[in-house]
């Protein structure tokens, strides 16, 4: 039997972290034929989305963080306040993001995750599909994951 000796870490410096994702990114495309399809096309690359809104004093009054990746746009967070809610600024915002990814960088379908106490109900209203749903993700709370289709 071989005995091997190996040293784990946890705390990692910005040089570890770097040098750790893309190893695992590279090791992971390599093993796959369609990441490594993806390879050296517009699609490969992760570009951010960011889409804000203003209100009449310049304050902000909602935005939207994501990024475009493998023909997707994906939805990190989407936040209206609260003074704002109601009046179809979050539709606006996500509308806007999803021209952005199909429009200008050819994405074809959408992905986001929330959970139970925010937004699933809002995303099936903008055409979204629920596909996955984690119970008890963290305690107590549903977390679901939605698609759509873009144009």
């Amino acid at each position: 039997m071989v005995c091997r000796m190996f040293r784990l870490e946890t705390e990692v410096d910005k040089a570890r972290r770097d040098l750790l994702r893309a190893r695992l990114r590279d090791t992971n495309t390599a093993a796959s034929p369609v990441l490594r399809a993806l390879r050296g096309t517009p699609a490969e690359r992760q570009d951010p989305v960011h889409v804000w809104a203003l209100d009449a004093s310049g304050d902000l009054a909602g935005g939207l963080v994501g990024h475009t990746w493998a023909a997707w746009l994906h939805v990190t967070y989407l936040w209206v306040d609260g003074r704002h809610r109601g009046a179809g600024l979050g539709a606006r915002l996500l509308a806007r993001a999803e021209r952005i990814a199909s429009g200008e960088r050819g994405c074809r379908a959408a992905r986001v995750e929330t959970w139970d106490f925010q937004a699933p109900g809002f995303y099936t209203k903008q055409g979204y599909e629920v596909v996955g749903v984690v119970p008890d993700y963290p305690p107590g709370i549903t977390e679901f994951t939605l698609v759509k289709r873009l144009s």
